[in-house]
């Protein structure tokens, strides 16, 4: 592996570097950038009273101190609690202290769409569309309306676009490509479907995101993605051995909780 290729490797923090600070939140974003990730990756849900918001799993109860459905919760609902300290508390005697509140409450999409326009330099976003929810297809159409807001959501070209959506369902891509061409769209996956064990992907999608397990059983899936025209980003790549793999097969874009350890891995500072 040539230094050369180790630096075309695009390194995304999953959901913000989030082995170090909570899932999510601003904390985790800005020590994202901070430790010079090139991207950053972030789920969103749409509350009840049509709020995007970085929330993984469809209810709050692991990542904060509240319960209950995103989809059933208006913003105000949300704000008012704490998605920081559970970080920490299965093995600290204490909670940890994150500081400012502001840092560790509900993130909506568009600070964080206002976090990397203010960042000073290129980070890309990897934006994931959660499904099914009781929303359908108004998390999209919420979801483009607000990247037109910050001028992202009609790029020249793919290759323009500072930010791409991600997502298990090949609807939520088709709606996507549908209505925004130009925005790169990566089909995730948990594993790979006989029919598209060829590299072939659904009809919207261009970049298939493969987990880590995928790559690590079917290496020679990613030559067949290649083969077929396609990128790799793959999902959620924490171990040195799983970066070299990575690397080694020649992958596009490494999605960790982890930037700095597998930016200082790839040789960059």
């Amino acid at each position: 592996m040539t230094q050369a290729r180790q630096n075309h490797i695009q390194v995304v923090a999953h959901r913000g570097a989030s082995e170090d600070a909570p899932e999510h939140t601003l904390a985790a974003y800005m020590k994202a950038i901070a430790d010079g990730a090139d991207a950053l990756e972030c789920d969103v849900r749409l509350t009840a009273d049509g709020h995007l918001v970085c929330v993984h799993d469809r209810r709050v109860n692991r990542t904060s101190n509240g319960r209950g459905a995103v989809s059933a919760l208006e913003l105000a609902d949300l704000t008012a609690l704490d998605f920081g300290t559970w970080k920490g508390r299965e093995d600290a005697t204490e909670s940890p202290d994150w500081g400012d509140p502001s840092l560790t409450s509900v993130l909506t999409l568009e600070r964080l769409l206002e976090l990397v326009a203010d960042s000073g330099r290129r980070v890309e976003l990897a934006i994931e569309t959660k499904h099914p929810t009781r929303w359908a297809g108004q998390v999209e159409e919420r979801l483009l309306q607000l990247l037109g807001r910050f001028g992202l959501a009609a790029p020249a070209t793919a290759e323009d676009s500072s930010v791409r959506v991600m997502s298990f369902s090949a609807r939520s891509l088709h709606r996507v490509a549908a209505a925004a061409p130009t925005i790169p769209t990566v089909y995730l996956m948990q594993f790979v479907s006989p029919r598209l064990r060829d590299g072939r992907l659904p009809a919207g999608a261009r970049i298939a995101g493969p987990s880590i397990r995928i790559v690590r059983n079917h290496p020679a899936y990613i030559e067949r993605l290649h083969r077929a025209g396609h990128r790799a980003h793959v999902w959620t790549v924490n171990e040195p051995a799983d970066v070299e793999l990575c690397a080694g097969l020649g992958v596009e874009a490494i999605i960790t909780n982890r930037p700095r350890q597998v930016l200082s891995q790839l040789g960059r500072p």
